[in-house]
């Protein structure tokens, strides 16, 4: 049976960063900025099923409804720490073909821009993918692994209004 329940066909990325005087306003914002605060999140690890397709956040909004539980792989980062650099990113590793299944992985961190935290998330991913499938050391040599990423920094303002930086990998059943 080709229609399993609770597999993802669909994800697509989407990263946002809020400021406001209290941390959960700030987080609800850095929510809005990436566009999906009117679902109900559902925090979920690391697995992209088989045959996922990757799709651009404008393609996939629209096929989610305002109040749907909707699971993402998120990643958190937040201070009000005046002048200090926070980051979060998502890393993705998949097969090249999409026959078997992929990793996302989750990456925050202090003082590393978004190319940094992004890279790095990449390369975890592509670590963990690389475990699974016996490929340890292999990374770089193979040709086997799509990756991607998306990160967000941020900087605290002098004023040490929370700030919060997400991104996430958001799945469309």
């Amino acid at each position: 049976m080709d229609d399993k329940p609770f597999v993802a066909k669909r994800m697509f990325f989407t990263k946002g960063k809020g400021v406001a005087d209290m941390q959960l306003s700030a987080f609800a914002a850095a929510l809005r900025e990436a566009g999906i605060e009117r679902f109900n999140l559902v925090r979920v690890s690391s697995i992209i099923p088989p045959n996922c397709e990757l799709v651009k956040k404008e393609v996939g909004l629209p096929l989610l409804s305002a109040g749907a539980v909707t699971f993402v792989v998120l990643s958190r980062m937040e201070s009000n720490e005046p002048n200090r650099l926070i980051a979060a990113s998502i890393g993705m590793a998949r097969p090249v073909q999409m026959v078997g299944f992929g990793y996302l992985s989750e990456y925050k961190v202090f003082g590393e821009t978004e190319e940094v935290a992004g890279s790095k998330a990449e390369g975890l991913a592509s670590t963990m993918l690389a475990a699974t499938r016996g490929e340890e050391g292999a990374i770089g040599k193979t040709t086997a692994f799509k990756t991607a990423n998306i990160a967000q920094s941020a900087v605290v303002g002098k004023d040490g209004r929370w700030t919060c930086t997400i991104a996430a990998a958001v799945l469309i059943l």
